[in-house]
This record gives structure tokens, sequence and C-alpha cells, in this order.
């Protein structure tokens, strides 16, 4: 049992995890027919949108239309009804008349569009009933790729519009009914084809295509290769592997629980393997993991859904702002684990287990298209043509080596692969697109908003307090797009109105709807994380916040204090606030690990505590006192280190 214990788990293990924890994975294994015609239409799906982002020939709202057409009909093919259904092999009779109806529902925008447009806002019959289909295919597309979570919200949102006039005090309005409910949902911008939608049928899209191509040519493998290669040796190595290959992995992965599995098969076994405890390897891969998302240059899907709800934003702008934070959260998980390591007498891997370096750096061209992405990216070439170049990079690259290669069949099976993981992406923006649309018609954006601020009496900690509560709750049962939309036009105009910048607003609920994956009881990518160290998921949850303690602090950081997204600020305000923030992470990591050169004691973790936070709020002040603390605490620890060693030596011996 020990010796399998020390094994990476296997594919199939892998995908069993990710069908247990990750709805979007939980997909029908079809055989003969029905498997060339899914893979046929992820393949035309994947070609629509590239030939759209070259050309443009289509408005929007027919764009959309057919995006969503084609997601519909796919995901009722590949999501059974049921999670444990027992025809995992082929499709059922009503799958197959709902994925007929959604390319029915898909084709009739574009197909009627001028004469739609030419009503003028009057709806025939055939309008009502293709639109009343077209929200219920939505909400079923979304339950099956998505989640009941989220289905639910969308219900709740949709019950509040109907029965607006009976709602009690300050929720009260005049109602919709359902032919007005319909038609602002299905035939307007204002509902399902709103902007989350329109960012998953352009940005989201291809750089999830982006994504599956750089997999094709095994980059997944050479970020755990290089990973080793930089940190394998040091002390802890695989604890610092995992926490270095996931920030590059959350470069083509959108999802914290595929994250997990994709690295965590490698770098948890090696963990266990080393001497660390179960529940907190599984904690190191999960928090590493879940930063994946919020890591520059290419965050989450929900970054990109940022561009277009923050008036005037660029992206290069949004992940410039992300830099130091997700730096901060990275290098706060990597101190922690170095200290664990230190504190248990870790050592590192051993040369036996250590990667060839000269192959790894042989390779190190494989980093190319990455490289290629920041630097479009920051030429302002718009973020379609950047993802197009990027694959176009990808390709190019991949051809030094014959081993890294992208042949047409690796190409045709990389348009397939990009179009199935922009499916659950394409359901929850359209899914969301019904809480926006409610939110918008009803006026209830601006109601809850003046709510937040009225039960916070206009006290702006209290503000974030509760807007972190209700972004935590909503992403434990959404997925981070889906957190976001909502969040972002519920909770953050709160934020906005009490005078906090609009980026530092959406980054907030941004951070907080991330974190929900680790965070108990509703930890999914812990709980993943739990299935390949065998660890209590709980525990490994509990563990996985402890190290993500920056996401949990930073936000209110970057709220009160914008230089940490490096707005309004100098280049050597901007590199004391660095220093200052890392010294902080440092006495923060030397808290919640109770060591730091030596064993701290409860008054000594206190004062890490209260020094890290000063550090970590970048004003002239607080930084001073809390250098000052973290200087004494230094001092303190050298002077008493040898002490300690000396009443050490006698017991030992």
């Amino acid at each position: 049992m020990e010796k399998e214990q020390l094994q990476t788990i296997s594919e199939e293990e892998q995908q069993k995890l990710l069908e247990q924890f990750d709805p979007e994975s939980n997909t029908r294994k079809l055989k003969g027919v029905f498997k060339w015609i899914v893979f046929i239409g992820l393949i035309a799906f994947s070609i629509f949108q590239v030939y759209f982002s070259l050309f443009q020939v289509l408005p929007i709202q027919k764009l959309l239309s057919i995006h969503l057409g084609f997601a519909l009909a796919l995901i009722f093919l590949l999501f059974p009804a049921r999670k444990k259904t027992k025809k995992k092999f082929s499709v059922a009779w009503y799958d197959l008349i709902l994925s007929i109806l959604s390319v029915g529902v898909g084709a009739y925008l574009p197909l009627m569009f001028d004469t739609i447009v030419n009503r003028i806002g009057v709806m025939t019959t055939l309008d009502f009933t293709v639109g009343l289909l077209g929200i219920l295919l939505v909400l079923e597309a979304t339950r099956r790729a998505v989640g009941l979570p989220i289905m639910i919200i969308a219900l709740v949102f949709l019950a509040y519009a109907y029965f607006g006039p009976y709602m009690p005090g300050f929720f009260i309005h005049r109602g919709l009914d359902l032919e007005s409910m319909v038609q602002t949902m299905f035939f307007t911008t204002e509902g399902i084809f709103g902007t989350p939608l329109k960012v998953s049928g352009t940005y989201i899209f291809l750089f999830l295509l982006f994504g599956a191509f750089l997999i094709r040519t095994g980059v997944g493998q050479y970020f755990n290769d290089l990973a080793c290669a930089i940190a394998g040796k040091r002390i802890g190595g695989p604890a610092k592997v995992a926490v270095f290959s996931s920030a590059l992995q959350g470069t083509i992965s959108g999802s914290s629980v595929s994250n997990v599995v994709t690295s965590g098969s490698f770098t948890i076994p090696m963990m266990k393997k080393l001497g660390y405890r179960k529940e907190f390897a599984g904690a190191v891969e999960a928090a590493a993991s879940t930063g994946g998302q919020i890591m520059p240059p290419i965050m989450g899907a929900a970054a990109f859904l940022m561009v277009d709800f923050i008036p005037g934003m660029t992206y290069w702008t949004i992940a410039k702002a992300a830099a130091i934070p997700a730096i901060l959260y990275f290098a706060g998980i990597w101190i922690m684990t170095h200290l664990e390591a230190k504190r248990t007498g870790l050592k590192g891997l051993s040369d036996e287990e250590m990667p060839d370096r000269k192959e790894v750096l042989k390779k190190i061209y494989l980093l190319i298209p990455i490289l290629v992405v920041v630097v479009l990216l920051f030429s302002g070439m718009s973020i379609m043509r950047a993802a197009l170049w990027s694959i176009v990079s990808t390709v190019v690259v991949s051809a030094i080596r014959k081993d890294t290669r992208i042949g047409v069949k690796d190409a045709i099976i990389a348009l397939a692969e990009g179009a199935k993981s922009a499916l659950s992406v394409a359901a929850a923006t359209a899914c969301a697109g019904i809480i926006v649309g409610v939110v918008t018609k009803t006026g209830l954006g601006l109601k809850l908003a003046n709510g937040l601020v009225d039960l916070a009496d206009e006290k702006l900690l209290l503000t974030l307090i509760f807007t972190m509560i209700t972004s935590i709750i909503l992403g434990m049962g959404s997925p981070t797009t889906a957190n976001y939309v909502i969040t972002s036009t519920i909770a953050a105009p709160a934020i906005i109105a009490l005078q906090v910048p609009e980026l530092a607003a959406h980054m907030f609920v941004f951070y907080f709807g991330i974190v929900a994956d680790i965070t108990p009881p509703v930890a999914l990518a812990a709980f993943a994380a739990s299935g390949i160290s065998g660890g209590e998921p709980i525990r490994t949850g509990i563990n996985s916040s402890k190290l993500a303690i920056a996401a949990f602090i930073i936000p209110y950081m970057f709220v009160f204090s914008p230089e940490l997204l490096m707005i309004d600020t100098t280049f050597f305000n901007l590199v004391w606030v660095i220093i200052t923030a890392f010294c902080g992470m440092i006495a923060i990591g030397g808290c919640f690990i109770g060591f730091w050169y030596r064993k701290l004691n409860i008054i000594e973790r206190l004062l890490s505590l209260a020094g890290g936070l000063l550090l970590i709020y970048p004003e002239g002040i607080s930084d001073i006192i809390g250098l000052c603390i973290f200087v004494g605490m230094i001092v303190l620890q050298f002077l008493t280190k040898q002490k300690d060693k000396n009443m050490k030596t006698p017991a030992s011996a």
C-alpha cells in the first residue's frame, strides 16, 4: 500500500476525481456515430469562432446566437441529465431532441434578425415560444455542465422579476409579465445575449483554444519538469515544485479543480514521499492551483469579463494590476511551505528524482507563446487578435522539436478539446446573463448596493466584509465567471459608492469568488486534492485556507491602498510596496506555521502577525512600525536560537 502511495495516480483515477468534483468533466464517453457527431460538432464550433475572429462578418447578436446554439446542442449530447447515468456511452432520445431544439433556437435569431428588428419590440407567438424555449434550454444546460446552484440562483432571480409587486420592503417593484421577461432575456442585449456571453463568444473561447494547443505540445508536463529543475532540490522541494508548476498551469487551465488534478497527480505523491502530512500536501496543491486564476499574463475567464464590465478598461491594465497581488499570493504559499519544511526537517529531491536539467533547458522555447501573449497585449493589440497570433506561435514553436511538434491530427484534436472546454463557460455566462438582465430591468442592483451600504452604516470595512462573505458563499456553488458576474453587478457598486476605484472594487469580488474553491465547508479544489493525498477533506480545506491567507488579506489592502494595483503610484513607491509586502508575508507565514528560525511561542506568533499586516498595508507609518517589529523578531530569533539549540542537545542525546 505504501508503495502505491508514492506513485502518481493514473489517468483513469484523475478522470474519476474530475468527474466527482468538477461538473465540467462529467461527460459521456460516447462511442460509434454519436462520438463522431460530437467530435465534428466541436471542430466546427472552433472553426466558426476562429473564422469570425479573423473576419468579423456577423453582427454580435448573430454571433452570440450561433455560439450559444453550438454550446447548447453539444452540452445535451455530452452531458447526461443525471450524474450517475447508466447510459455513459450513448445519447438518450430526449437529449437528442433537446440538442436538435438547441440548433433551432441558435439559428432563429440569425435567420429572423432583420424581421425581428423591424418589428420594433413586438413579439409574435413564434418569437415567444422560441424565446421561452431558449431560456429553459439555457437553465437545463447550465445545471448539467456547471451545476445546480447557479441554475437555482437564476430561477430565484426570475421569480423575483415576476413576483415584484408582492416583494417586501425595498425589494418591491412593478414586476415583469412572462412576455416582457422572455423579450428582455432572449431578444435584447440585456439578458442571455449580454456582456457575459459576449466575452465567452469572443475573448474566452480563443484563450481556451490557445490553452488546448499548448497542452498538445506537452507544455503541462514541461511546467512540472521546469518547476522540478528550479525548486526540486531546495528545502521541501516537492511543495515548492507544486507552487511553481501550479502557477504556470494556471496559464492553460481556467479551473482550480482541473489544475489540482493535473499537477497534483504529480506533486502530491512527491510531497508525501518527502514527509509532508497528507492534509498539508493536498492543501499546498489546492492553494497553489486556485491561485492560477489570478496569475498574469493569462488569468481566469472572469478577468476577461472585467474588460467589458469596467468602462475603458484593457486586459493589459487588469493583468498589470493583478501582478503584485499574485506574486504576494504565491510568495505566501512558498514561504509557508518552506517554513513547514524547516520545522519538520524535510529536505529536497534526490539526484535520481530530479529531471535532466539540460533536457529541460532545451525545451525552454515552449514558453515563447506565453511571452508572445504578453508582448502583443502590451503593444495594444486587441485581445482576440493576440489570442489568434498566440495560437499560431504555439504551432510554429512546437515544430522546433519532433517530440513537441503539432501535426494535423494534433491540431484537429486541439480544436475539439478547446471547444469542449468552452461549453461550460458558454452555459455559465448565458445563465449569468439572465441574472444580470433581472438586476438591470428591476433596478435590483442599485437597491442592493444601497442596502449593503446602509447595512454597513456607510463604513467601508463593513461593506467589504459583507461583500467578501457574499462572494465566498456564491463561489461555493458557482464557477468563477458566474460568481464574478453576480457580485460585480450587485456588490461591486456598493464598494464603488464609497469612493473606491472601480478596478479595485472589481478585483476585490474577483479574488473572493476564486478563494471559495479552497474555503470550507465547500472547498472543491481542496476536496479534489484530498482525493489524491488520501487526507481528510475538511482539514485539507482548512490548511489550504491558511496557506492562501494572502488571498484573504491582500484584497482589503488594495482597496484601502490602490498602489498594490499600480494605480496612481511611482516606480520607487512601487518597489517599496513590494519589498515591505514581501517582508509582511514572511512574518505572516511565520505566525501561521509557528516557526521562523526556531519555534515561535504564542506571543511571538501574534507579534509576527501584527508586523506582517502592518507591512502589507502600504502606508508610511504602518510600514515603519511593521519593519521595527520585523527586524526585532529577526534579532530575537538569532539571539535565542543558539540557546534553544543548546537546550535541545541533551534531550536528543
